[in-house]
């Protein structure tokens, strides 16, 4: 790795290389901006530490038609295509980035950690800086390979690098769902299992581990199970809702709605989970025997199974992006209002109360980012139309208002 400048800097650093910041690449490379995309491991790396059973929730499909796969990060992609596959696993679909990044020849630099982004205006503060630097504009990154210099940064390091692990007291004994490797291997510590969460990982875990033969109990303290909404960042997808009903049908799926868990203790060779019993604010008609009120306490040989997501892997720019209930809060560009220059692509990426977390949904705002940063350079930004024209360029967040569908 070269290292870069103040007299020489980058047109844009990209900090994470899956489809985030892969997919932001490709728009920049296409007004010829100087860009560099750095990683700490490798391309789609999160995605490799995928269970080997769990699946993309949206499907893939070569549509045409003017029509663009849901889970291509450019206009003309497909995963599908490229891997003869409805629904990737992870290693598949890391595979489908790498293609991507090879076509397109971006600069993605593998093993570089970022370990600080600090405004230069603030850098010239230090004089002990004044004389290393000596720029005005743009943003010092500190990293594991040397300073690099550049004028704007695009974080896009995702969020499966960040589970939530300490969600109650107790909760460092448990297993993290992130840290499963295969549920074929896991479900040969025992022969019954507690998941704490039920949304998409939970039910996830749960179903895998049927599979198995296992006998899992599912622990939420709201009924996701229960949820109808179109938009799947909302309820369970499609996808899950099919693979939940197979895993009900075995009869070994329990799942325990309105169960807050407050701890879980280790009790000789066992654990002990303690639930607070919680009030649903909608009517979630149990449709089986297998969906039950909670009791005040759960016993498992086998480490309780933390099925409780994961937060924005901001790493140094944490403190940059001020954040409300949980949620990043952006300009109508997706970048920082407190540090301009400062730009947000991925999961984490949420307007109007609404979350882009799904692929399909974050892609429409990679060309806004490159067009945003292409004026400011006075770059031509014509070649972005082509977003436009295959439906990834979502300028007007009015569209983005909750609706549900008439079916």
């Amino acid at each position: 790795m070269v290292t870069i400048t103040a007299d020489d800097p980058l047109d844009v650093a990209v900090v994470g290389a899956g489809p985030a910041g892969i997919g932001v690449g490709v728009a920049l490379e296409k007004l010829e901006l100087d860009v560099r995309i750095l990683d700490r491991e490798s391309i789609g790396a999160s995605f490799r530490d995928w269970p080997d059973e769990m699946r993309l929730l949206t499907p893939s499909f070569p549509g045409g038609f003017g029509r663009t796969d849901l889970n291509a990060v450019t206009p003309h992609t497909s995963p599908a295509f490229a891997l003869d596959r409805e629904h990737p696993t992870g290693e598949e679909y890391a595979q489908y980035l790498e293609g991507v990044a090879e076509f397109h020849d971006l600069p993605v630099e593998t093993g570089v950690e970022v370990e600080s982004v600090e405004p230069m205006a603030e850098r010239r503060k230090r004089p002990e800086a004044v004389a290393v630097d000596g720029g005005t504009g743009g943003f010092a990154l500190e990293t594991s390979e040397g300073p690099i210099h550049s004028r704007f940064v695009v974080w896009a390091a995702g969020e499966f690098g960040s589970p939530r692990r300490e969600p109650f007291p107790g909760a460092e004994g448990c297993v993290h769902t992130a840290d499963v490797g295969s549920w074929e291997e896991y479900a040969d510590r025992g022969e019954e299992f507690l998941v704490v969460g039920g949304y998409e990982s939970g039910i996830d875990a749960a179903a895998g581990l049927v599979d198995e033969g296992a006998r899992v109990t599912v622990l939420d303290g709201g009924a996701p199970w229960g949820l109808r909404h179109p938009d799947p960042s909302e309820a369970l997808s499609p996808y899950t809702n099919e693979r939940l009903e197979g895993a009900l049908e075995t009869g070994r799926l329990t799942l325990v709605h309105g169960a807050r868990v407050e701890r879980a203790t280790e009790k000789g060779s066992g654990y002990r989970v303690d639930v607070a019993p919680q009030e649903l604010d909608f009517d979630a008609e149990p449709a089986t025997d297998a969906i039950r009120d909670p009791d005040r306490e759960y016993r498992v040989e086998t480490p309780p199974l933390l099925a409780t997501g994961f937060e924005p892997t901001l790493g140094p720019v944490r403190d940059r992006f001020p954040s409300e209930e949980g949620s990043v809060e952006l300009t109508d560009r997706d970048e920082s209002p407190e540090v301009p220059g400062l730009f947000l692509a991925g999961p984490a990426v949420a307007h109007n109360g609404v979350e882009f977390c799904f692929i399909y949904k974050y892609r429409t705002r990679f060309a806004v980012v490159a067009e945003t940063i292409g004026e400011r350079l006075d770059i031509d930004t014509d070649p972005l139309e082509v977003y436009r024209e295959e439906g990834m360029f979502m300028e007007d967040l009015e569209c983005c208002e909750p609706e549900l569908c008439d079916c």
